[in-house]
């Protein structure tokens, strides 16, 4: 299995949405790198849902890999996954904890900060969820 992070916008569409829909499509990447990580996305895989405004960015929430890519049926040059609830976080997980914190200092999220869909090491998702009190 891999980690991952998905972020999101939570006018655009919030974590508080994605529990009431239980399952949608992961869609409106226009990113290459982003969109050469959504296609190494397996069914099962777990991302952290990510909301980055609407007051202090944090991890929220995870969702799993529902099903994997597929094409974009607007422009075939993007794809989509879709993925679904799984929990939220106890405590979220802010950005800057997560700068904050030594053993997260590689992870994405601090050095690609605005790269939409990235990958989680196992390491580094154990942390967060530490430090959302998950574990």
């Amino acid at each position: 299995m891999n980690y991952w992070l998905i972020k999101s916008d939570p006018e655009t569409y919030s974590f508080e949405r994605m529990k009431q829909d239980k399952k949608t499509n992961w869609d409106g990447v226009h990113n290459y790198a982003a969109r050469n990580n959504l296609k190494a996305m397996k069914k099962g895989d777990l991302c952290f849902f990510y909301e980055s405004m609407n007051g202090e960015p944090s991890v929220v929430g995870i969702v799993s890999v529902a099903k994997e890519h597929y094409p974009d049926p607007a422009d075939d040059t993007w794809v989509w996954v879709d993925v679904a609830y799984k929990a939220p976080m106890k405590k979220p997980v802010t950005l800057k904890q997560v700068k904050a914190n030594k053993k997260l200092e590689q992870m994405a999220l601090v050095r690609l900060s605005r790269l939409s869909v990235q990958p989680v090491t196992e390491a580094e998702w154990e942390e967060v969820l530490m430090m959302a009190e998950q574990k």
